[in-house]
């Protein structure tokens, strides 16, 4: 399954669409006014399906995962000097990325590739291409890729 990952120009809150391959909306994706980012979920007809949520007062961003209201995991980054890390606590996946952090691998030590995500130059706003092995696992991804959106975001 593929995924784009566009984020809004024009918003006052973090905002993305989120297009499969055909270019249907699969999700969109709405900031929530709150201490740290706060994003919401919806589906193509409007339902709520998850949240990414910033923990705050800690020294590295922290973002905790939720799907219909029940707690996933925790993605978090990793102090390093050259290679963006996070540590990803949900469903035993593990996150890389590359020094240039426009490049992401989530993998599963028992199954190889669940995710590669690719940023896309030279756009307005940050555009993502998500490839996903299993649809069952597009909505985790995509809260994965938030995260670590958001993560870059509150760096600076």
């Amino acid at each position: 399954m593929q995924l784009l990952f566009k984020q809004r120009l024009f918003s006052w809150f973090d905002s993305y669409d989120i297009y499969d391959r055909a270019g249907r909306t699969a999700f969109t994706v709405e900031g929530q006014l709150s201490w740290g980012h706060r994003l919401e979920i919806y589906g193509p007809a409007g339902d709520h399906l998850g949240t990414v949520k910033e923990e705050v007062l800690t020294l590295l961003p922290r973002f905790s995962l939720y799907a219909q209201g029940s707690y996933l995991g925790c993605i978090r980054k990793e102090l390093s000097l050259f290679k963006p890390r996070f540590q990803l606590d949900c469903n035993g996946w593990q996150v890389d990325g590359d020094f240039w952090q426009w490049e992401y691998q989530v993998t599963d030590p028992a199954g190889g590739v669940v995710m590669q995500a690719s940023k896309q130059l030279f756009h307005w706003t940050d555009t993502y291409t998500l490839d996903i092995r299993r649809e069952a696992d597009a909505l985790l991804c995509l809260m994965i890729v938030l995260a670590i959106d958001a993560a870059k975001c509150s760096n600076g």
